[in-house]
């Protein structure tokens, strides 16, 4: 499938990962659910959960296993910290990597806070047909992915190619 001159409007989620912040101070999740009903896609629920791996797993492995889900976006729990631990909870989920994805994130990021972007392990991946995209914390972070990547990719209007026409074969069997 190939671009095309149409909306295709995702149902998303949006998943924090803190251990300091509270739904009504999280930036970070407010400016994706924002940035992404400007967009033109549906927001499909929305949590916010410490840096417990386990409970990722279960919130975005539920998630995933629903086929009204397009895709996920989490914020937080991507730095080197002891409690950061969204790659270790999330990457067993997937499917099929991405690995474009962080390696963009990062050469952007460069771009904006020089070798600090090394500090990053933004990911991206497909689990059960399901995009899944793993940001850093910071607003500005989730700020630079969106306009800079998730925006492009997500609208089926992007050329030559996007993420969101492909959402139709990304469950075909191998």
């Amino acid at each position: 499938m190939t671009a095309t001159d149409e909306t295709i409007p995702l149902a998303l989620c949006v998943l924090t990962v803190s251990d300091s912040r509270t739904l009504a101070e999280d930036a970070s999740g407010d400016y994706l659910a924002d940035a992404l009903a400007g967009a033109g896609h549906r927001l499909h629920a929305r949590a916010l959960l410490p840096d417990d791996r386990y409970a990722l797993r279960a919130l975005v492995s539920q998630w995933i296993a629903d086929p009204a889900v397009d895709g996920i976006l989490v914020t937080g729990g991507t730095g080197f910290t002891g409690r950061d631990s969204t790659p270790e909870a999330l990457l067993p989920l997937l499917d099929k990597q991405m690995p474009g994805f962080g390696e963009l994130f990062r050469a952007i990021s460069f771009e904006e806070i020089g070798t600090s972007a090394l500090q990053s392990r933004a990911f991206a991946g497909l689990a059960n047909g399901t995009f899944l995209f793993a940001l850093p914390g910071s607003t500005s972070a989730c700020r630079t992915a969106w306009t800079r990547i998730l925006r492009d990719q997500l609208d089926a209007r992007t050329r030559p190619c996007n993420l969101a026409t492909l959402r139709p074969r990304l469950s075909e069997p191998s």
